[in-house]
């Protein structure tokens, strides 16, 4: 089995480094570069930037940020929000970027997706889906960072973006995200049960043992962490060793 991906997911609104709790009450916590490149230097695999209000303005406002960063992390690097078009993506892997993460405008029309892939390579192509439990016990796909419902099913919706060309899927629980109270195992199982490409399970990391979980039970292939990370609770090689501790779950 090949090692489990921990990846820092740095939410950023404008020249900040941003954090909520089910991506709502969000709170400044520094210089989103600063934590990047602190999390290259201690070891971290990838790295995540989420542009948290561009759905709301209709533009991805990172170029800079990405740029900057490439020139100094080496490791890959996936940029999301505000990802509208064709252009869009190329400006951000042009600025530096290994992967584009889109949710807003595919739920809209997901021939993007194909189109990205098709272009810059599936493994390129990143679905990012924000799940939220519903009544009925599924989960809903929510837009606008958790803001809008769309009424699709977030397994239906993971399966029918990865037939499209989708390479990756970025899998928040807004119910679980900023909690601390552990991974929405259930979520995530479904979804990685019912597609063939790696899932990134996010949100609701608060204790080592719920590292263990989502890999054994939830059967995610990467977690990204960000609360964990901001706040210094966890060292990078107590994550590992964890990670490493996970037993699959059938």
């Amino acid at each position: 089995m090949s090692r489990r991906r921990i990846i820092a997911r740095l939410d950023v609104k404008g020249p900040n480094l941003i954090k909520g709790v089910h991506l709502e009450g969000l709170r400044v916590v520094g210089d989103p570069h600063a934590h990047a490149l602190r999390y290259y230097e201690q070891g971290i695999d990838e790295l995540i930037y989420m542009d948290a209000v561009a759905s709301l303005y209709d533009r991805n406002s990172l170029t800079y940020l990405v740029r900057r960063t490439a020139e100094d992390i080496f490791i890959p690097l996936t940029v999301g929000g505000g990802v509208r078009s064709l252009a869009d993506a190329e400006s951000l892997l042009r600025s530096g970027a290994d992967k584009i993460a889109v949710n807003t405008a595919a739920i809209k029309r997901p021939a993007l997706i194909g189109e990205i892939a098709r272009q810059f390579g599936s493994q390129c192509m990143v679905l990012s889906i924000e799940a939220k439990r519903t009544a009925g016990g599924g989960w809903e796909a929510l837009v606008d960072n958790g803001r809008e419902h769309t009424g699709k099913d977030v397994v239906a919706w993971a399966r029918q973006a990865t037939d499209l060309g989708a390479g990756e899927i970025l899998l928040t629980s807004v119910d679980q995200e900023g909690t601390r109270k552990g991974f929405d195992l259930a979520v995530t199982r479904a979804v990685s049960q019912a597609v063939s490409v790696p899932v990134i399970a996010s949100g609701g990391m608060g204790r080592l043992e719920h590292l263990t979980e989502v890999f054994a039970t939830g059967k995610a292939d990467a977690v990204a962490l960000a609360d964990a990370l901001h706040y210094g609770r966890f060292a990078l090689d107590d994550l590992r060793r964890a990670s490493a501790t996970a037993r699959a779950v059938a």
